[in-house]
């Protein structure tokens, strides 16, 4: 598991420079021919995790049910993220990782509800869920590569 904690430390990493290197206005703006914006990926991939894994193993959840229903799976950026939101995101994106790495190294997660993914992967226990949560975020970050040519 040590790797998969290391790939998913590395791609918030990745995901971090982007709150870095651009503006509100830029995190904010969707381009067109898009359907979401750069801070709405970076939203998405953090309810994401805590839906793939803690969600699913029966746990609560680690984030606010309203941050939850603003970036959730089907969700699409509505209204303009603030400075505020975009710090609280920012945080996040490295406490949940460390937060799940204790958790896990714990045992917190004992039970897990199997299901199968839109995209077709299945997922049977929390090592595929975490394993599956950094192909996701690979994804995402694909995305926001796209993204950031016309911001």
């Amino acid at each position: 598991m040590e790797s998969v904690f290391k790939i998913w430390r590395t791609s918030r990493k990745l995901h971090l420079e982007f709150l870095d290197r651009y503006t509100i206005e830029q995190l904010n703006k969707i381009p067109q021919g898009f359907s979401n914006n750069l801070i709405w990926n970076i939203g998405h991939i953090i309810v994401a995790q805590q839906s793939l894994v803690y969600r699913l193993s029966g746990l609560p959840m680690l984030v606010t049910d309203a941050m939850f229903e603003k970036y959730k799976p089907g969700s699409r950026p509505a209204g303009t993220t603030t400075e505020e939101e975009v710090a609280e995101l920012r945080a996040l994106l490295f406490s949940l990782v460390e937060q799940t790495e204790a958790d896990y190294t714990a045992g917190k997660f004992v039970s897990f509800t199997e299901r199968m993914t839109g995209t077709g992967f299945h997922l049977g226990n929390h090592r595929d869920a975490l394993e599956f949560n950094n192909y996701h975020e690979g994804l995402h970050l694909g995305f926001m590569m796209n993204i950031r040519k016309f911001v």
